[in-house]
């Protein structure tokens, strides 16, 4: 059976899934044509139910339940882990100067994004421009505020940037609940039996993955681009986590949470909103 698979060139996302479409593990029939995009444009399709099995942003699962399932593996979920919303000044804002200026964000549909509007309600000059062109752009717009999420966190400060809150740390103060940033989701056209057996290869993959570690992956490295080793184990052993194996009840609960947060700040959209039993497989 041949299924298509999106998830981001990211460490964390190519860490998890090497070798299952790297056939490093028995697929049992199964075959993936992977998609390699950003957390966007994987968001932006799920909207539209274009592929089988895709990674997307919380958000944007809460608004294609119309197309998709969230499986119990591969998810993004933790503590400590949050967006950051950094500027190039060292004054420190304050919330009403932040209201008023220019905010970058990663993505309409990302959990930054929504992150960013539970820290600030009132907030609304927002740009949004590809994760991985946040730190540039908030250097050359000084005047400007960035979301920066992935492995922009372990380099901002490099770039001079500097912190003004971290939007998991004020989740998890309130929540007191982990920070769903993303998940795996199955398109509901892929029958039940065939998704379960996904779900548990990606358990399996995953297993592979962190019985080898800290050896960092061929593939992981192939999609990183110019960052170091030491930026890849960062990012892996920030982002793939117990939750990643398995949601459990506390993801479940920080999910459920999340989605009445969405609910509220999405108020006057129509929304397919079902039971919270009703949105995994």
């Amino acid at each position: 059976m041949k299924l298509s698979l999106g998830f981001s060139p990211c460490p964390n996302d190519t860490f998890i899934f090497d070798a299952l479409v790297n056939h490093k593990i028995d697929t049992e029939g199964f075959e993936f044509e992977t998609v390699l995009a950003d957390v966007e444009t994987l968001n932006q399709w799920a909207l539209e139910g274009k592929l089988d099995i895709t990674k997307l942003s919380f958000p944007a699962f809460f608004r294609s339940l119309n197309h998709y399932t969230l499986l119990h593996a591969g998810s993004a979920l933790g503590k400590g882990v949050g967006p950051l919303l950094v500027t190039k000044s060292e004054v420190r804002c304050t919330m009403s100067e932040v209201n008023s200026m220019l905010i970058a964000l990663p993505g309409e549909n990302t959990t930054a994004n929504l992150l960013f509007s539970f820290a600030y309600p009132e907030a609304e000059n927002k740009t949004f421009i590809r994760f991985d062109t946040i730190e540039d752009y908030v250097i050359s717009h000084p005047e400007s505020l960035g979301v920066i999420i992935h492995e922009n966190r372990f380099t901002y400060q490099q770039k001079g940037l500097h912190k003004i809150v971290d939007l998991g740390e004020y989740w998890e103060e309130r929540m007191k609940l982990p920070i769903p940033l993303g998940g795996i989701a199955v398109n509901q056209s892929v029958k039940r039996a065939a998704a379960l057996k996904v779900n548990e290869l990606i358990r399996k993959s995953l297993d592979f993955a962190f019985k080898n570690y800290p050896l960092i992956p061929d593939y992981v490295k192939q999609h990183s681009q110019e960052m170091s080793e030491e930026v890849m184990r960062q990012h892996i052993e920030l982002y793939v986590n117990n939750f990643s194996i398995n949601l459990g009840e506390e993801g479940k609960k920080a999910i459920t949470v999340l989605l009445e947060v969405f609910k509220q700040s999405r108020s006057s959209e129509k929304l397919v909103l079902l039971q919270s039993e009703s949105l995994y497989l």
